[in-house]
């Protein structure tokens, strides 16, 4: 236990290496957060100066706070090197470092390591990238470039890399010249990087600009229609009979478009923020369906589609009855919209192992295979001109997938081209 919390407060330190490296916002109290994390770390070490250890004590700039950063950081290596010695830390503090670190001399060969840096370059964890040049281990550009800058003119470099591969990955690169201490000797001797990894922030940016993106597009469309026409209006078609209710009617169906995909994008978020609360309990699952077939009754008597309820009387379900509703509803209605005339929408249920399964069929043109990997992602549209037209938000499949998961569930989808598509919500069973 002793030996896993040191590992984990060299881990500590090799952090507030990095920030004092990159010169960050709060590097004091991060140093001064790892000097106590030094103290703490000679406590629990188990070595010969242990009992010399104890009587001893951090200085007074340390533990007070008072110093500068180079003052705590000395402190810290100070109290450290009494602990263990300097290459037993270094290697400690390498190999529990999340980020890459690479050191390279004049001649951008590599001195000093770690197993994540080696991870970066495709190098298995039983090899080593030492010895070797940076020409050789890549060919990246801004790599070489970031390196190059701090060997050749003394630069601090901050570049953006990404990786080639399939998977790929994005990182925040740090370079830094090494210069000796003597003020008459200004040669670089070497440069050290420091391998960021925001691949993460990477996706969650490109999703944000997507959703921002999607939503300005879908509310664009009616607030134009709703613009247009009431400029038409207060032009000259106020007083006209034959026109104005016909105006006034797509404004108001615009409105309305605009209120369901504001609604739909509140729900989504509140969802996907972890807010939504589901209240499990015994839903009797045939007459909650037929609740949904009334509610949409209009619709399908519209478009000609048979509402087919074939669950048994006796079938219950764990689920939030509110929730399951929700999710019913939206399947159901994407059944209806998609279907062909005089075409036929089927909710059926069965056991399957420990899982109970509620599928939604209808007798629609089905979704081509490229479509089915993305059919639940947020605004996705096989059909976009179309779903527009019969009032969809790109939303309602997205909302399905995150409330069966918030249920312990998932959603699936098969279909065939002309023969129609089936959504399965699968839901863990009340055994």
């Amino acid at each position: 236990m002793r030996l896993i919390m040191s590992l984990v407060l060299c881990g500590v330190v090799a952090l507030a290496v990095a920030a004092l490296f990159i010169r960050q916002p709060g590097t004091a109290g991060v140093v001064l957060l790892c000097a106590l994390a030094g103290a703490a770390a000679a406590r629990l070490w188990p070595t010969r100066r242990t009992s010399n250890l104890a009587s001893s004590s951090l200085p007074t700039t340390v533990l007070s706070g008072t110093g500068n950063a180079k003052q705590m950081a000395s402190a810290v290596a100070s109290s450290l090197s009494e602990v263990l010695p300097a290459h037993e830390l270094l290697e400690a503090m390498l190999h529990s470092m999340r980020e890459g670190l690479l050191v390279v001399d004049a001649d951008m060969r590599v001195l000093v390591s770690n197993p994540a840096a080696g991870e970066i370059f495709g190098v298995s964890a039983d090899a080593t990238l030492n010895a070797r040049r940076l020409t050789d281990l890549t060919h990246n550009q801004a790599v070489l470039t970031a390196f190059s800058a701090a060997l050749l003119r003394g630069e601090r470099v901050a570049v953006k890399v990404e990786t080639a591969e399939a998977d790929k990955r994005a990182f925040d690169l740090r370079v830094a010249p090494f210069e000796p201490r003597a003020a008459s000797d200004r040669k670089v001797r070497g440069a050290i990087g420091v391998f960021f990894d925001i691949t993460r922030l990477e996706r969650l940016e490109r999703v944000r600009q997507e959703f921002l993106s999607n939503v300005s597009h879908e509310l664009r469309t009616p607030l134009t229609a709703i613009r247009t026409f009431v400029e038409t209006l207060e032009a000259s078609a106020l007083d006209d009979p034959t026109h104005n209710r016909r105006f006034l009617s797509i404004i108001d169906r615009n409105a309305a478009r605009m209120h369901t995909l504001i609604d739909d994008i509140l729900e989504l978020s509140a969802i996907e923020a972890g807010t939504v609360t589901v209240e499990r309990a015994s839903v009797p699952l045939r007459s909650l369906v037929n609740e949904v077939f009334a509610a949409l009754a209009a619709q399908a008597t519209e478009r000609g589609v048979e509402l087919h309820n074939e669950i048994g009387a006796d079938v219950f379900v764990q689920a939030d009855a509110r929730r399951l509703e929700q999710m019913l509803t939206n399947l159901t209605d994407n059944a209806i919209k998609f279907n062909r005339a005089d075409g036929s929408v089927r909710v059926r249920y069965e056991r399957h192992g420990a899982r109970a399964r509620i599928t939604v069929a209808d007798t629609g043109e089905g979704i081509a295979p490229e479509h089915i990997r993305r059919i639940f992602e947020r605004f996705y549209r096989v059909d976009r001109a179309r779903s527009r037209a019969l009032g969809g938000t790109g939303l309602g499949l997205a909302i399905v997938k995150h409330l069966a998961r918030a249920h312990g569930g998932e959603t699936s989808v098969q279909s065939t081209l002309g023969a129609g598509s089936t959504f399965t919500i699968e839901l863990p069973h009340d055994g």
